[in-house]
């Protein structure tokens, strides 16, 4: 019962998270639809994301620190699936960058208005990175190829 008590709370605390995110981007979307400055918009829509996919990771994070073992952190996860998925999460925001032109993609992103791939990016990114802290067994030998 302990166990679900913290997870129903940490579902509460992350639903909270979502519905007021959820409308201070409509705040924002309004603002940029008045006076065309959509540049806090485009902020706010890559940041977001990553906030709940770290917050959707954090309560399992939180049970793992009480354990009393040496963290490391696993690069290979970080740069084959993180790196990529911060990409396609921030490729908007590039595009109003000096480094914006030379990124193709990020234009096809931007002009096709799809922010369900940009949102999925942003989830992936938070959620992997503090996914990628591990905690290393005592007495494991661990060999790498």
């Amino acid at each position: 019962m302990k166990r679900f008590s913290r997870y129903f709370i940490s579902l509460i605390i992350i639903g909270i998270m979502i519905y007021f995110g959820l409308s201070y981007k409509l705040h924002l979307e309004k603002e940029a639809s008045t006076n065309y400055i959509i540049l806090p918009l485009i902020r706010f829509s890559f940041a977001f994301p990553i906030i709940i996919g770290i917050l959707l990771r954090l309560p399992k994070l939180i049970f793992e620190i009480k354990e009393k073992k040496q963290w490391t952190f696993d690069w290979i996860k970080i740069v084959v699936i993180a790196l990529p998925a911060l990409f396609i999460a921030v490729s908007p925001f590039l595009t109003y960058t000096f480094i914006g032109e030379y990124f193709y993609f990020a234009n096809e992103l931007i002009v096709s208005q799809s922010t369900l791939l940009i949102t999925i990016g942003g989830l992936i990114f938070g959620y992997v990175l503090i996914d990628s802290l591990i905690k290393e067994r005592e007495n494991e030998i661990v060999i790498d190829p």
